[in-house]
């Protein structure tokens, strides 16, 4: 039972995750803040402003393989059996669980109108993400222990994780060329709130038949956790009064540019390959962090063997102050050190690919041209919105640590008269093979609002849900009238 215990708390320590894949928001471009994901989308836009920490507003969550009802299900299965079939037996290495977040704490775009082919937006947003994957060989170990494994090497490299918040400061600049091509960059500085960091171990455990005793324990380890910033925040935590005053303050020092800084940017086009068909791509996030405030590293870093106590017959029997235990521990110690240190430290940013093509038909909805509209906000769209009805495909990737993770989606856009829209998904990707999304966006007056929702399906049974994921914003926007 305690084994099970051991296990259990592996998997609960996986409970959040990142996926980042915004697939509803993605070229959504009635919605200023598709630009974070292309900075060449379309901008009908004449200027935005996002209502201060409530523009974008984002949750996520993904398990691959494993689901809270594969193992608290009322199905009258021994909860030990469900553990060892769903997750030790059910898991491999490259399945993780992974949660976060983004808020964007101010947002505002604009074209001048001497310039008018130039949209400049900037901002502020924060984002936090907690990612790790099964540790498919130490899960092994701790659930039925060496004594059935002899011989089999327990790989060490199978232990990954990240967790970090940042805080991501930004300007981007969005150009029309011509009728067929908006291209668009974007500059971001990072502000690193903390980080925990262990992905490039190596190394491995095995139990083979001993000489001097029955079996030999051997580890080869080349592990290490990297963290910056996490020293602080416990101090910060610790204290009796951090709710109240330390840890604000200490949020909010590290938040701006108290922390470890980066450097990044973003790349995106929108291109029309023919009348009414787009193709769009974009680069998110390369880019860095240095971290060398407030770092602490942990390594474990060595190679040791032993087959158990050695006891010298009758010698050590006579002698009542023979450490046998203690002095097994230290050899270990010895061989294998476990040390820390503080040396700085780069990280990646996990970078980003999207792509889509599009395809628009009926009547455009909203030109200012050759029509006796009002000049309210709403009737002075250009023909920037050029669709009643859109479908199409998108690509999303996204660099983990054990490689590229895809998804693939396909989508259809509709307007209903002048005031809403609405974006369906269906997506394949680690999480779900039946990942339904539905989108709608809002423009009353000047008042834009969005609510974008993930696998709706999956509602029906939350427990069995894998993959979920909700954005919501609100924004002031003034059209274009050229």
């Amino acid at each position: 039972m305690k084994n099970v215990q051991i296990l259990l708390l592996a998997i609960l320590s996986m409970a959040y995750s990142h996926a980042q894949n915004r697939q509803l928001l993605y070229d959504f471009y009635e919605i200023p803040q598709s630009i974070m994901l292309n900075p060449g989308v379309k901008t009908p836009q004449k200027w935005h402003i996002g209502l201060p920490v409530a523009s974008n507003i984002t949750f996520y969550a993904g398990s691959s393989g494993l689901a809270v009802n594969d193992l608290f299900a009322d199905d009258g299965i021994d909860f030990t059996t469900k553990v060892r079939d769903n997750a030790v037996n059910g898991l491999n290495f490259r399945d993780n669980i992974t949660a976060g977040g983004t808020i964007e704490v101010f947002s505002a775009g604009f074209r001048t109108s001497n310039n008018p082919k130039n949209y400049y937006s900037f901002g502020v947003y924060g984002e936090g993400f907690f990612l790790n994957y099964w540790p498919e060989d130490l899960a092994r170990l701790a659930f039925e222990g060496n004594a059935n494994n002899i011989g089999r090497r327990f790989e060490l490299n199978h232990l990954a994780t990240q967790i970090e918040a940042v805080n991501v400061f930004h300007f981007g600049i969005n150009r029309k060329i011509n009728n067929k091509w908006l291209v668009g960059a974007r500059a971001k500085i990072y502000s690193s709130v903390f980080e925990l960091k262990s992905t490039n171990n190596d190394g491995y455990f095995v139990t083979t038949q001993g000489q001097d005793n029955i079996l030999r324990n051997t580890i080869v380890a080349d592990v290490e956790v990297r963290t910056s910033g996490v020293e602080s925040l416990f101090d910060a935590l610790d204290d009796d009064v951090a709710q109240s005053q330390e840890l604000p303050r200490w949020l909010l020092g590290r938040s701006l540019f108290g922390g470890n800084l980066g450097l990044g940017f973003d790349l995106g086009f929108t291109h029309e390959l023919s009348p009414n068909t787009y193709i769009t791509a974009s680069l998110q996030d390369i880019g860095f962090i240095y971290h060398n405030n407030d770092v602490k590293n942990y390594t474990l870093n060595g190679a040791a063997s032993n087959e158990g106590v050695e006891i010298r017959l009758p010698e050590d029997l006579n002698n009542a102050s023979t450490e046998f235990w203690q002095d097994l521990v230290d050899d270990l110690e010895t061989l294998v050190p476990f040390e820390t240190n503080t040396n700085s430290y780069f990280s990646l940013r996990p970078t980003k690919l999207n792509a889509s093509i599009r395809k628009n038909w009926g009547e455009r909805g909203f030109s200012s041209k050759n029509c006796e509209c009002s000049t309210s906000a709403i009737s002075q769209r250009s023909n920037d919105l050029d669709y009643v009805n859109a479908a199409g495909a998108q690509l999303f990737m996204i660099n983990r640590p054990r490689g590229p993770q895809s998804a693939l989606t396909a989508f259809y856009q509709r307007r209903i008269g002048n005031f809403m829209a609405v974006k369906t998904t269906y997506t394949a990707d680690k999480y779900s093979l039946a990942n339904v999304g539905l989108g709608v966006n809002f423009q009353l007056g000047p008042v834009n609002l969005y609510l974008l929702g993930d696998n709706l399906l999956g509602y029906q049974n939350i427990a069995g849900m894998h993959y979920a994921s909700f954005q919501f914003g609100l924004n002031i926007i003034s059209w274009n009238d050229y």
